[in-house]
């Protein structure tokens, strides 16, 4: 697919080099901002892509982009992005990403517009079933209504980073907790414990449980628990009666564990105030065996490279899609992973047209 008038002129070091259709919708959406929760010029010219290539489409009350096709493969990616700003443009060659030609910086172009665009353009090539979805780096709101709200597909491709040769079979879990705890207010001098120091040593008492829960695993790694405090907060209350503080923590569920396991850890390590579980999602480990894989396996061979498969640290919209419909989920995407959220998050244009080409042939042998 090609466009007959250069779309350049407004994204530096671009001229001449987004000629293809693909390009241009990839370069239209990493410029248009679609932070969490802010996703309705992207989802609008994301659906204005399907409608000009005729293609159905609406915006559903979630905010999801819907492109119906052949349910023999759902390639569904996320619209929004992370904040931070990134300057749009196009740089010749990258010596680090070891990427000849151009490379298209901005936000979002790994994470995970390059899946999004590029899954896209191989939905309109093969009529294969498309949704873009809100809110993944959130609450992963578009994905749960998009679960309750259609039948699920024969199998899915979830767009994420892999890197256009690898596809990635795993992902841990996540469990999120509000801690909170109050005590009564005193002296500075006396010895009791303000809830300040409650938190500190419940928290240091989880890092423990979890370490000692990990004793058998490389530290870090993907069949590891991991405990993060996303934000803390203390002091005085506002009437000066109490003290105060809370602590939201995220914790990284691995395959051997469950939420409702990693809760129990967590609770155990209470002896003072309460954790109030929010969402969670489970953990996910596809198999490499079966038409999906295959089908991404073999479409890699015919680009040129030589397909290994992922199993990634963080967590995806597709252990959700893999839990709710039991059906084959594997995720796919250009990018570089570990440039994800990062200041200097970039993407070789090669790598997306691979990318594209991968994903129209997967899907021309899944949907046939």
């Amino acid at each position: 697919m090609t466009v007959s008038a250069d779309p350049a002129a407004a994204i530096p070091g671009a001229e001449g080099v987004l000629d293809t259709t693909g390009r241009r919708l990839l370069a239209d959406l990493v410029s248009t901002p679609s932070h969490s929760g802010d996703e309705s010029a992207a989802a609008h010219r994301l659906a204005g892509f399907f409608e000009e290539h005729d293609r159905e489409a609406w915006i559903d009350e979630a905010g999801n982009v819907r492109a119906p096709g052949d349910d023999a493969v759902l390639l569904t990616s996320h619209v929004d992005t992370v904040p931070g700003e990134i300057p749009v443009r196009v740089e010749d060659g990258d010596d680090e990403l070891g990427a000849v030609g151009p490379v298209l910086w901005g936000r979002g172009s790994v994470d995970a517009t390059g899946a999004l665009a590029a899954m896209a353009v191989a939905a309109v090539e093969t009529g294969a079933s498309f949704v873009g979805v809100v809110g993944e780096e959130t609450d992963s709101r578009g994905a749960r209504h998009l679960i309750e709200d259609r039948e699920a597909p024969a199998a899915v491709i979830n767009g994420e980073p892999s890197g256009w040769d690898a596809i990635t079979l795993g992902y841990r879990g996540i469990v999120a907790g509000e801690y909170a705890v109050t005590t009564p207010a005193g002296h500075g001098a006396r010895p009791e414990a303000t809830a300040i120091d409650h938190a500190t040593a419940w928290w240091e008492r989880v890092r423990a449980a979890v370490e000692a829960a990990n004793a058998d695993e490389a530290p870090g790694g993907f069949d590891t628990i991991t405990a993060t405090a996303a934000s803390v907060d203390g002091g005085p209350t506002d009437d000066g009666t109490a003290v105060a503080a809370s602590m939201a923590t995220r914790f990284r569920v691995p395959p051997s564990e469950t939420p409702d396991s990693v809760r129990a850890v967590v609770e155990d390590c209470l002896d003072a105030g309460e954790i109030a579980w929010g969402q969670s999602i489970p953990p996910h480990v596809a198999s490499a065996r079966g038409p999906l894989p295959a089908a991404l396996r073999t479409a890699i061979r015919e680009a040129g490279g030589e397909p290994t498969h992922l199993h990634k640290t963080g967590t995806a919209d597709a252990n959700l899609y893999a839990d709710a419909w039991d059906v084959p989920t594997v995720t796919y995407g250009p990018g570089d992973a570990s440039l994800d959220h990062a200041p200097d998050e970039r993407l070789p244009l090669a790598a997306f047209d691979r990318a594209s080409a991968v994903l129209t042939t997967a899907c021309a042998q899944l949907t046939d």
